[in-house]
């Protein structure tokens, strides 16, 4: 049948911003694309060990089965989840489907009606959707604006509620305050002492999405609150596994209490056939793995130093969103202009990622670099150079 004509209508807006987005192809050219950051998802040792885990344990089997709480919470689970758990000091991991399944299932079933959530403007869009399955109010604060946040808690702290006849009683308001450690599109961090301090003084659950900081941020990389000693100051984290560990899905971490709720009420928990024994091995392994991964680790921080080191000479440091993380990205306005230039460096051999909008607001469309622990500083030199070269 043929698409409904208003659907068919948006689709024509789409083409008319050149903001069409289609499925590329592989890439063979030199990644400076991927949020493959420390090459897990093309580690032979890692791929190698969880065959022979699972051969070892007996569990050759392809699939889940059903739900986890049907047929599908196999053992791979219990001892993936504990072994999260102590590597991130927390009480307790829940594995999530997905990155977007552990955020859409959090935030639709955590805060309730009467609550407030507080997100900074550039949460993930899997943030931002189950904000809008929950029945709590939702309010956004500009970013990383921590002004602005303590003055939407003042005017949201309180609630006036029947208690009685014409009368009202006024409570306090549970208040979560959610944002991510590693922003996707910036590449920037929050000052998170500051947030967790703010979140304290108004006695807040603050949430923080951490899938950009996972392998990239701490000693063996636990991601930033933990790296800096915040996660015991935390009400959940979201760690996702298919950024720097190479693989699939998610866990939230917190209190028992907060994986028990998560089991009885996360509808993306509960309706939905779980991961299978590999995955779930392949996640295992690849924690395993970033235990043993420190020189690596190290390798991408480099890289990452390299980089600004080479902007900043190259006199391209104005054009770049502030960041000391893997993402780091080029301000290039207008979707066709920044599509040209992506082009261009494909065209030598590097593959850069053109982000449009309505990805970005219009005017932030931009070259996406991510920087891998794989990337020669060679290659660097030379993208970046290109880059000058290009817009110059």
């Amino acid at each position: 049948m043929k698409l409904p004509e208003n659907l068919i209508q948006k689709l024509v807006v789409r083409k008319q911003n050149n903001a069409l987005r289609q499925l590329p192809y592989t890439s063979v050219s030199i990644d400076f694309t991927s949020n493959d950051y420390i090459g897990f998802s093309n580690s032979v040792a890692i791929f190698n060990k969880t065959h022979q885990y699972l051969l070892d344990t007996n569990c050759a089997k392809n699939g889940a089965t059903g739900s986890r709480l049907i047929s599908g919470n196999h053992s791979l689970y219990k001892i993936t989840e504990t072994f999260i758990a102590q590597f991130h000091e927390s009480e307790s991991a829940l594995i999530f489907n997905s990155g977007y399944d552990a955020n859409v299932g959090f935030f639709s079933a955590v805060p309730q009606r009467n609550d407030v959530i507080l997100y900074d403007e550039l949460s993930h869009a899997s943030i931002r959707d189950g904000i809008l399955m929950s029945n709590a109010k939702s309010y956004k604060f500009n970013h990383n604006d921590f002004e602005d946040l303590e003055r939407l808690i003042l005017k949201h702290q309180n609630i006036a509620i029947p208690s009685g006849d014409k009368e009202k009683k006024t409570v306090l308001n549970t208040i979560y305050i959610v944002t991510e450690s590693v922003f996707s599109m910036d590449g920037d961090c929050p000052n998170l002492e500051e947030l967790v301090v703010l979140s304290e003084k108004y006695n807040c659950y603050l949430v923080i999405d951490e899938a950009h900081a996972l392998g990239v941020f701490g000693e063996k990389g636990e991601g930033l609150v933990q790296f800096l000693g915040l996660h015991n100051r935390v009400f959940a984290r979201v760690m996702t596994f298919g950024k720097g560990l190479g693989c699939h899905g998610a866990a939230v971490l917190g209190s028992e209490e907060l994986k028990e709720y998560l089991v009885n009420f996360a509808r993306s928990f509960i309706y939905t056939t779980g991961l299978s024994p590999h995955s779930v091995a392949t996640i295992f392994i690849a924690y395993q793995q970033l235990e043993i991964e420190k020189e690596t680790i190290e390798k991408l921080r480099q890289n990452i130093v390299y980089f600004n080191q080479q902007k900043k000479l190259l006199g391209l440091q104005p054009m770049f969103v502030r960041s000391k993380s893997a993402i780091q990205s080029a301000i290039i306005p207008g979707n066709e202009n920044v599509k040209e230039v992506a082009k261009k460096m494909l065209d030598k051999g590097f593959d850069v990622k053109a982000i449009v909008s309505p990805t970005v607001p219009e005017g932030q469309e931009r070259l996406r670099f991510c920087i891998h622990s794989y990337n020669t500083y060679e290659e660097i030199s030379e993208v970046l150079l290109l880059l000058s070269n290009v817009v110059y």
